[in-house]
């Protein structure tokens, strides 16, 4: 009877493998297309070095790496090479990730303090002090560029604060004095 059992099991764990899914209880790992840049490119308005990985929708037709890159309407979000980082409003980010709730109009910024950076400003210093992603809301999608022209609001800082938590004053008063120190750092146009 365990033989039974035994090989009941590997014949499932078989079947997993090769259907290329996972004991994993969230379900399946996404196969979502990326593409490794191969020279420098401009994406949603922000220029980025050689060796980014850049991060797409889920795609019937495209799975896992591309050998090319795609449409940027597609992008989700993209990450820096190791130990590389871009300059957005005065602060050395290494990736950045659309809002995974469409309805959102934004993405969530994520900075590597580890590097220091040309010029320590109030933005840059807040930002630091409780060390998290931040979460920006914008008028135009398709610019994830230090545009502050274009930034709506900071919509959340990790878990740790988030707008709509609009009866929590600690929350909504941090999140507004970040704002307000990013709307003092001068646009990268």
């Amino acid at each position: 009877m365990k033989l039974l059992k035994l090989s009941f099991i590997v014949t499932i764990i078989s079947f997993l493998t090769a259907c290329n899914l996972t004991l994993n209880p969230n379900g399946p790992r996404p196969n979502n297309p990326f593409f490794i840049a191969t020279e420098q490119v401009t994406v949603k308005g922000i220029t980025i070095p050689e060796g980014t990985k850049l991060e797409y929708e889920k795609h019937f037709l495209k799975k896992g790496e591309q050998g090319s890159i795609l449409n940027e309407k597609y992008l989700t979000g993209f990450r820096l090479p190791e130990n590389k980082t871009i300059n957005w409003g005065g602060v050395p980010i290494n990736a950045i990730h659309k809002f995974y709730n469409k309805d959102m109009s934004g993405y969530s910024v994520y900075a590597n303090f580890e590097v220091a950076p040309d010029n320590e400003t109030i933005f840059y210093k807040k930002w630091k002090e409780e060390g998290c992603d931040l979460g920006i809301t914008v008028k135009n999608r398709d610019d994830w560029s230090f545009n502050n022209s274009n930034i709506l609001d900071v919509e959340g800082c990790s878990v740790l604060y988030q707008r709509y938590d609009k009866d929590d004053k600690k929350q909504q008063d941090f999140l507004d004095a970040m704002y307000e120190a990013l709307m003092d750092v001068r646009s990268q146009d």
